[in-house]
């Protein structure tokens, strides 16, 4: 044998085998080539759900549409089908005002694999039997001979008793109104750069109450406009029936949270939002579920694994909830229908997966680490839920199904602080098929800063080393601040840096201090180094971006059930005589320059300078050039910044605007920068500037702006 042949087959043994459904993946990312078959194994496990849901279903999506047929729905004739799922039980009828609670009458018929049947004809006048938003049960004889009632899991209305009736329990009602919400818009088509507006109804509104569908269309959808954010992401609405929950303990998926106002007004919302040209995400909680059995999923047909794993696996101990199985055929026409549900009936343009770190871990990320090692992830001993990996497969599968059917847009965001590979590369690639991931790690760093750290003490580089390190080729939602800070016992950016002067010198009539000044400029500065850097979308949780001045805090025992802190303040910046405005009109300026100029979701930024005893971050991202000077005390003249494309640079934003709470410090129309053919900093020109301590300047090319003009 020739040492050429030898060659060859050495090269040829030590080559891994490399399955051609998830070449691509690798081609991107050589280092995943020893996880291959892993990777190859766990899109096969999604992709044999396809083949099954084909052969049986006729699809993913029309077993998405199972919610059409599964629960309780008004037919041509005005009769009533009613079809559930309730395995353990042995017989059952409906139960309701419309027929006193009666347990002998409209009894159901059991079919094959565990599922009841009843149609329930129309009145002798015509009319449908059960009257809209009557209340309604399903009454179970179980195979031990125990009887219960239960909230049907696929109802699309559940309210909370009145007060006087001392149950605090929801109760299922028959939503099918006389006048159904009719759309009157298209779907926004994509941006270019998502800007999210994270948001929560009830808590949308100065007044300590919770607030309404009605409310926030009509008082905050115009704010978010204003504000130059194109995406809207409601938290909290599938029904839960603890409001301290923040709506993550849900109790009815189908159903929307009926404190904010009926289906039909949400449906409002949507479409008035789209045709404000702004589109709309469902934080959706498919990681858990309530443990409520009364008026949740846990326990429905008396067992514990009807929809759930059984025994501990089922139970999330930290969250004090059940976790599905995602590996059941019932389970995953549950939560895809309701995926489907949203996207058909309220028109939502995509979805947050909430706790997508729980899901793809057998450990749920408790007491976990994750150092960014492979094996962690992709080994074949890696703790990886791989029937929780293929459901959310499926997901993102149904979303892109759905998106070509009805040529639009559909977004999926994970939460996922554990950066499991391959989460948001496509499906087609052998990925999960998310489109964003959250970058979960840039909240964490600031408020370490701030809490830990002098000014002068800020580690420039560290700073932009947590601001650019994420995947390649794996898009990320970047964001300063997140909801959970703005909780009671936590702190916001603003009340990290002005809480001890919030109350009493926030104020234009009054003297501005260190505190306040260091607090408005930095809150700036931190957002827009991290819109710039930390992603390729950005988001910000309602109130933060005007450093709303208190925490929130839902009504509980330990608060005396009070609605005090449980608001926006909006009105704050409303009064031209508070600094809120200020805050308030920055985050519209950046917004309206990244619309205008482009710099999210383009490649990664170029940072040419991170130097610490100045404080100066300096980067390029779609040409366009950022600098920041964090010093809190030195200004620098002459400023030397490399750039890499040559010719006259101007400020097409500027912190230090006197409109944006700054001092003014830049003479913007003298402010014309020349390149120096002259490698600076690794690139192959540089400018000089003059950059007053704490402020943050973004520049473009002439002739880019004489062309957005």
């Amino acid at each position: 044998m020739s040492n050429k042949q030898t060659e060859e087959n050495t090269v040829t043994k030590a080559t891994p085998y490399v399955p051609s459904s998830v070449k691509k993946l690798i081609d991107i990312d050589p280092y995943l080539t020893p996880f291959a078959e892993e990777l190859a194994y766990r899109r096969k496990l999604a992709d044999d759900w396809l083949v099954k849901l084909n052969e049986k279903e006729g699809g993913i999506l029309k077993f998405a549409d199972s919610y059409k047929l599964m629960g309780l729905h008004i037919q041509n004739d005005n009769s009533i089908k009613y079809k559930e799922y309730a395995p353990n039980a042995v017989s059952a009828c409906v139960i309701g005002d419309f027929n006193h609670w009666e347990h002998d009458s409209n009894v159901m018929t059991k079919k094959d694999f565990g599922f009841f049947e009843i149609v329930i004809p129309p009145n002798a006048d015509g009319s449908p039997a059960i009257p809209n938003d009557s209340r309604v049960k399903i009454y179970m004889t179980l195979s031990d001979g125990s009887k219960v009632a239960r909230i049907p899991p696929y109802i699309t209305r559940a309210t909370q008793p009145p007060k006087e009736y001392n149950n605090s329990a929801y109760e299922a009602r028959f939503w099918n109104p006389e006048h159904p919400y009719i759309f009157k818009n298209e779907r926004p088509p994509l941006p270019g750069s998502l800007h999210i507006y994270e948001a929560h109804v009830g808590i949308s509104t100065p007044e300590p109450k919770i607030g309404t569908y009605k409310e926030f269309t009509k008082n905050v959808l115009p704010i978010v406009k204003d504000l130059g954010y194109n995406t809207l992401q409601l938290m909290s609405i599938m029904e839960h029936a603890y409001y301290a929950s923040f709506g993550y303990q849900v109790t009815s998926f189908f159903a929307v949270s009926s404190r904010f106002g009926t289906p039909e007004d949400l449906k409002e919302l949507i479409d008035t939002a789209h045709g404000m040209g702004i589109r709309v995400l469902l934080d959706v909680v498919h990681s858990h579920a309530s443990k409520n059995v009364e008026d949740g999923l846990n326990m429905f047909d008396g067992t514990d694994y009807c929809y759930f794993h059984s025994g501990g696996k089922g139970v999330h101990d930290q969250w004090d909830s059940r976790l599905f199985n995602y590996g059941n055929y019932e389970t995953l026409r549950f939560l895809l229908s309701n995926l489907k549900y949203y996207l058909e009936e309220f028109r939502f343009d995509g979805f947050r997966f909430d706790g997508v770190t729980s899901m793809l871990y057998l450990h749920h990320g408790i007491g976990a680490g994750f150092s960014g090692d492979y094996h962690e992830y992709l080994s074949s001993f890696a703790p990886v839920d791989k029937e929780a990996v293929s459901y959310l497969m499926l997901a993102n599968d149904l979303c892109s199904e759905y998106s070509r059917e009805k040529k639009c847009d559909i977004t999926t965001i994970a939460e996922d602080v554990s950066g499991y590979p391959t989460l948001c590369r496509p499906r087609n690639e052998g990925g999960v098929g998310f489109d964003y991931r959250l970058a979960m790690s840039l909240p964490d760093m600031w408020i370490k800063i701030l809490k830990h750290q002098k000014d002068e003490d800020w580690d420039m580089a560290k700073i932009c080393y947590t601001l650019s390190n994420r995947r390649y080729k794996e898009k990320c939602v970047a964001y300063a601040e997140s909801h959970d800070q703005a909780l009671v016992g936590d702190k916001t950016l603003a009340f990290w840096l002005m809480d001890a002067e919030m109350y009493t010198n926030m104020s234009v009539l009054s003297p501005l201090t260190p505190v306040i000044d260091r607090g408005i400029q930095l809150h700036k500065m931190i957002r827009l180094i991290t819109q710039a850097l930390g992603g390729e979308a950005y988001l910000n949780f309602e109130g933060n971006e005007f450093g709303h001045p208190e925490w929130l805090d839902f009504p509980r025992k330990g608060n005396g059930e009070s609605y005090l802190y449980a608001r926006r303040q909006f009105n704050l910046i409303k009064d031209d005589l508070l600094r809120y405005k200020f805050l308030y009109q920055f985050d519209k300026a950046m917004n309206n320059a990244e619309s205008i100029y482009t710099w999210l979701n383009c490649d990664p930024a170029y940072v040419s300078l991170k130097h610490d005893s100045d404080k100066m971050i300096v980067f390029e991202r779609n040409n366009k050039i950022f600098i920041f000077n964090f010093h809190p005390n030195n200004s620098y003249s002459n400023y030397r910044i490399g750039v890499q494309n040559s010719g006259v640079y101007r400020i097409v934003l500027n912190t230090d605007r006197e409109e944006y709470g700054g001092h003014n410090r830049i003479d913007e129309g003298k402010s014309r920068f020349f390149t120096t053919n002259l490698e600076w900093n690794g690139r192959a020109n540089f400018i000089q500037v003059y950059i007053p301590s704490r402020v943050a300047l973004v520049l473009a090319l002439e002739s880019e702006i004489d062309k957005k003009n």
